[in-house]
């Protein structure tokens, strides 16, 4: 008899509705041969083991059986103004907010052997990423210990990715050293508090009435219609996009490295023949999809939808928070109407000064790559994403002194309303 996780998985998790899509990949790949057919049990590398929700018993009912709790994803794409809009969730003080916790399972992913690389495809990554969501809207957040790398001991980390943009790990009782007299911030944070303990977080979440999980590592809206179906988690989907051409600047000043080549050719008006046009071309396809997605409103995104453009925000952040607040059902309090008023008024530094700074003159930044950006660039992407930027309502440029006339915007007037 050879043993099959997956069948395990399949029979003890079938009440809970979850597809674990890569745990079955990567357990059947490492089944083996039962010694005993009545003590099945599967031999593994210790690199690939893993704790379900419903192994060895373990199901907490967790906190999101209520209704009345509302489970929030912010769903975006790399630079598209995502940490400033987090904030509007992270600083509500019954909202539970989390930054990027996709990204240790995309890094154990894309560290994992190569003959794993072969055998886990782009499903299997959204099926993990899926299972992790699922356990993180449930406060459980041992399932993540299954990707954090070095391994946690004891339920606990120092390896937290980004810990500091979350000011419900950085306060009590998860950081008992918190100041008293200022909020959470990132650079404190990583000095200040210690080892992440899981288990408190854990109950940190319980505590607090909703929860908030920003992430730009799942590429499409439809990958969460699992999610969205289940009714127990009441899920909210606020859907941020932002003008191609101001994402591609973005990244291009974020990380340099990898966009040598566009720095070049902006640089010099030459372009390099290894100049990498599939990224942006990518990201427009995933934009275009998925707002066509929220557009075609299928019953389940019925009351869970909101597309909110970054430079409306950027424009009207108070006006826009508030109507992205209605959405989800929650009163804006006014810690964050306060937020708002002291970050987005602040000297515009340049990005490159700290490149995931939430602080910005916000008017000024979101259309700034209108002055970065040459002429051809510009041109180039407008080819490549010219369904995205009509459908998202974002007006071409014709000409350099079209494309340096900042005075008049290439941001359309347009009302995206939530699917209600």
């Amino acid at each position: 008899m050879e043993c099959s996780w997956k069948t395990v998985v399949l029979l003890v998790c079938a009440s809970l509705g979850i597809q674990y899509t890569a745990i079955r990949s990567l357990r059947d790949t490492f089944s083996s041969p039962c010694q005993d057919g009545d003590h099945c049990q599967h031999r593994e590398p210790k690199e690939y083991r893993w704790r379900s929700p419903c192994y060895e018993g373990h199901q907490s009912p967790g906190p999101f059986h209520s209704h009345a709790r509302k489970h929030i994803i912010l769903f975006a794409t790399t630079r598209s103004g995502s940490s400033f809009t987090g904030q509007l969730f992270n600083q509500h003080p019954d909202i539970f907010y989390l930054f990027e916790p996709l990204y240790h399972v995309q890094q154990a992913f894309t560290n994992s052997s190569a003959r794993l690389r072969k055998i886990l495809d782009r499903r299997a990554l959204l099926g993990a990423c899926r299972d992790l969501l699922h356990n993180l809207y449930n406060c459980d957040f041992h399932f993540l210990e299954n990707y954090i790398k070095p391994e946690p001991r004891d339920h606990a980390t120092g390896s937290f990715f980004r810990r500091g943009s979350s000011s419900a790990l950085c306060s009590p009782p998860v950081c008992e050293d918190s100041p008293d007299t200022q909020e959470p911030d990132e650079i404190w944070c990583s000095k200040k508090c210690q080892s992440l303990n899981l288990t408190l977080a854990g109950r940190a979440c319980q505590d607090r009435g909703h929860m908030a999980i920003k992430t730009v590592r799942i590429p499409e809206i439809k990958d969460l219609k699992i999610l969205s179906e289940d009714p127990r988690l009441n899920l909210k989907i606020v859907h941020l996009v932002r003008d191609p051409r101001g994402i591609l600047a973005s990244r291009m000043t974020a990380f340099m490295d990898q966009f040598r080549a566009w720095k070049i050719w902006n640089a010099t008006g030459r372009k390099p023949h290894y100049v990498d046009l599939s990224q942006i071309t990518r990201t427009c396809k995933d934009l275009s999809d998925s707002a066509e997605t929220g557009f075609r409103k299928p019953t389940w995104l019925k009351g869970r939808y909101m597309l909110v453009r970054y430079e409306d925000l950027a424009k009207e952040p108070v006006e826009k928070a508030k109507e992205i607040y209605k959405f989800i059902g929650l009163d804006m309090d006014d810690k964050i109407h306060t937020w708002i008023l002291h970050n987005t008024n602040a000297s515009n530094a340049p990005e490159g000064n700290y490149k995931f700074t939430t602080t910005r003159n916000s008017k000024a930044t979101a259309e700034s790559w209108r002055l970065n950006l040459s002429f051809d660039i510009v041109q180039t992407v407008q080819n490549l994403c010219n369904t995205t930027l009509s459908q998202l309502g974002y007006r071409n440029v014709n000409s350099v002194a079209d494309l340096r006339n900042i005075s008049n915007s290439v941001v359309e007037p347009r009302t995206f309303l939530p699917f209600l």
